[in-house]
């Protein structure tokens, strides 16, 4: 056992259940992009952040972040968004992921009140 390692912890740490709060400043990720292409730009850079944080493939976006991106626009997008993001057990079957990842918008505030919140791990949820 390397130095450091729990003795308990018999699970990889990507198969645990966990819900965080992120903070995802998509300006940096939007610079450039045609106006007309932001918002769905927006939201696949939102499925990326989610699969790059919570190391599943399968990630699913609820309405409500969608309509938070969409509310002023195509090209008008937030600049920052407060998201949860929870790793959970696919219930179905036949489904080739063991476990999935769902976003939700966590704060419906402008991106002034985003700036400077760090990632916290929900407990209550």
């Amino acid at each position: 056992m390397a130095k450091g390692e729990a003795a308990t912890s018999k699970r990889p740490k990507a198969q645990e259940l966990v819900t965080r709060d992120y903070t995802i400043n998509l300006h940096k990720r939007l610079h450039g992009i045609t106006f007309k292409k932001k918002a769905p730009r927006a939201i696949r850079e939102i499925k990326k952040f989610a699969m790059l944080m919570m190391k599943t493939s399968d990630v699913r976006v609820d309405a409500r972040v969608n309509k938070h991106i969409w509310k002023s626009g195509v090209r008008n997008v937030p600049y920052r968004v407060r998201l949860r993001l929870s790793r959970k057990r696919n219930e179905d079957e036949e489904a080739t992921e063991k476990l999935y990842t769902l976003v939700q918008l966590a704060m419906d505030a402008p991106a002034s009140k985003v700036k400077g919140l760090q990632t916290e791990v929900v407990t209550d949820v």
